[in-house]
This record gives structure tokens, C-alpha cells and sequence, in this order.
């Protein structure tokens, strides 16, 4: 059959799309429903959640998480599993895994293992999870450290992947009249350099997730989805058991592309996922 112009562009364009995701097409993480409200459409979850499951059995651990409902998992290592296992045992839940975090040390130290690796596990994003080390007192510390992510985020880059960085509080304290936060995202490429915002750690550091929302607009491209009692203690709880508003928060992002559940000790880690996903997939927003 004939294709127009119009047919055949838009083809291509999700055959190039399909083959930057590993052979997989993108899709919006949001489903528009009546009234004009939206909800997730596709949740995932960062592994170290599960991260004692999945040292034992992660096939176990993969399989619950599918059958809870959960699309999407982001990786903290392979817990002893050959990436060429872990691509298996994700192809046969229905999963896949758009980021993995890795230090910058890793990209900096052995960048074609981590890139190979993350290949065949199907990553597209490299995401840095915790600050180098070294000071981080004036807003020159913050810009040398911002230096150092356009330089690792070129050669992520170059090998075909997507840099993140991923906050945790440190980040929130102040420099001036301003945050280490907003010195990192100020002097960083923004062709290079995104965010994954940890919606706890802002609020646990003292910082509005909507203010940094709001103050740069696709900067952010991922969210950490977790819960807090609230001050003074930010007691770390299930998704939709605390005091944090996630639907004003997902109102106001723009250009989030993933969204993962995390809860750094839960109780019971897999009643703690399906209670996150549970709440979550109901957010109207």
C-alpha cells in the first residue's frame, strides 16, 4: 500500500525513536481521562526498594513487581547477573528498564563496560545517584562539580545515552541566597545534563518541588515518587500515606518522562510497593 508523505514521516520518526530506546517505542508515562484529568499511565519502581528480594531471587522479585502492575524498573546493579540475564528475565514480565544508576566514578573509570552493559539491559538513561566527593561550600564547589557532569554527560552522550543526575538533601542547602541545587542546574548544559528529581529529599532538605518545577522547566525529565510524614522527622512512608501533595506536584511537570516509587527501608518491601503503586495509579491530577 501507497504511503503519503505525511504516513511516512511519521513512521520514520517511530523507527528512529524505537531504535533510541533499545528497540522498544517510547510512550507518554500520562493518560488523559474525563474532566480533563490525567493519571499515570505507566509506574516503575528503583530496585533498591526490593534491593534484599533481588539479591536472593531476581527473577522472584522481577516477576511480583509485574504482577503488581508496575511497567518500568530502574536498576542500582544487577545484584550477580549477567546483563544478557537481567534483558531475559525483564523481555519475559513485560518490563523494561529505561534508567540505571551508576557513579560518575563508573563513567569516568570504566565508561564501556557500564556502556555496554546498559545496552544490552536496555537502558537509554545513565543516571548519577549521589554527589563526588570533595567540598561543597561555596557556589565554585558547586560549579566545579557541574563542570565535572558536562564532561561525563558528553561522553554518555556520545555513546548514545542520556545523563541524569539524581539529588538526595545536600543538594538543598543554601549557597548565598540559592541552593547547591540551583548552582548544579544553572551550570550545566541543558543539552546534556537533566535531572531526576527525589520528590522526599527536596522536602526533607527544606525545598519546594514545585518551586523547582516551575524554575526550570524540562530540566527535570524523571521523578523519584516517595512519601514523608512531614517535619520535623520526614519519617520516609508509602506513596499516598503521608503529607506530600504528588498531584499538585504532577500538575505543575513539565517533560517527566519516568516515574519511579522508592522507599529506602520499608517494612515489607513488596506490600510496600503495591501500597505506592495502588495510591499512585490513582492520583487524578
Amino acid at each position: 500500500m501507497a504511503q503519503d508523505r505525511r504516513t511516512f514521516l511519521a513512521n520514520l520518526g517511530l523507527a528512529a525513536l524505537t531504535a533510541a530506546c533499545g528497540g522498544r517505542a517510547a510512550s507518554s508515562p500520562v493518560l488523559a481521562g474525563a474532566a480533563g484529568k490525567r493519571r499515570l499511565s505507566r509506574i516503575g519502581i528503583q530496585l533498591y526498594t526490593l534491593r534484599r528480594n533481588a539479591q536472593t531471587d531476581l527473577a522472584g522479585t522481577l516477576g511480583q513487581i509485574a504482577k503488581i502492575g508496575y511497567k518500568e524498573i530502574e536498576f542500582a546493579g544487577y545484584y550477580g547477573h549477567a546483563p544478557a540475564e537481567v534483558r531475559s528475565i525483564l523481555d519475559a514480565n513485560g518490563l523494561t528498564a529505561p534508567s540505571t544508576h551508576a557513579g560518575i566514578d563508573v563513567i569516568e573509570k570504566t565508561p564501556d563496560k557500564l556502556f555496554s552493559e546498559s545496552r544490552i539491559v536496555g537502558h537509554e538513561w545513565i543516571t548519577v545517584p549521589s554527589l563526588p566527593p570533595g567540598p561543597k561550600n561555596t557556589a565554585d564547589d558547586w560549579k566545579r562539580i557541574a563542570d565535572q557532569f558536562n564532561k561525563a554527560a558528553a561522553q554518555v552522550k556520545s555513546a548514545g545515552f542520556r545523563f541524569a543526575f539524581h539529588n538526595h538533601n545536600a543538594e538543598l542547602k543554601k549557597v548565598g541566597d540559592i541552593t547547591g541545587l540551583d548552582v548544579l542546574i544553572d551550570s550545566t548544559d541543558p543539552s546534556l545534563v537533566s535531572y531526576e528529581m527525589d520528590i522526599y529529599w527536596v522536602v526533607n532538605g527544606g525545598g519546594d518541588p514545585l518551586a523547582f518545577l516551575q524554575r526550570y522547566p524540562n530540566r527535570f525529565k524523571m521523578l523519584h515518587v516517595k512519601d514523608s510524614m512531614g517535619p520535623p522527622d520526614h519519617k520516609m512512608v508509602d506513596v499516598g500515606v503521608g503529607t506530600i501533595n504528588f498531584g499538585k506536584i504532577f500538575a505543575a511537570a513539565k517533560g517527566i518522562e519516568h516515574y519511579f516509587v522508592e522507599h529506602d527501608e520499608p517494612a515489607d518491601a513488596f506490600k510496600s510497593a503495591a501500597t505506592s503503586y495502588g495510591n499512585l495509579s490513582r492520583i487524578e491530577f
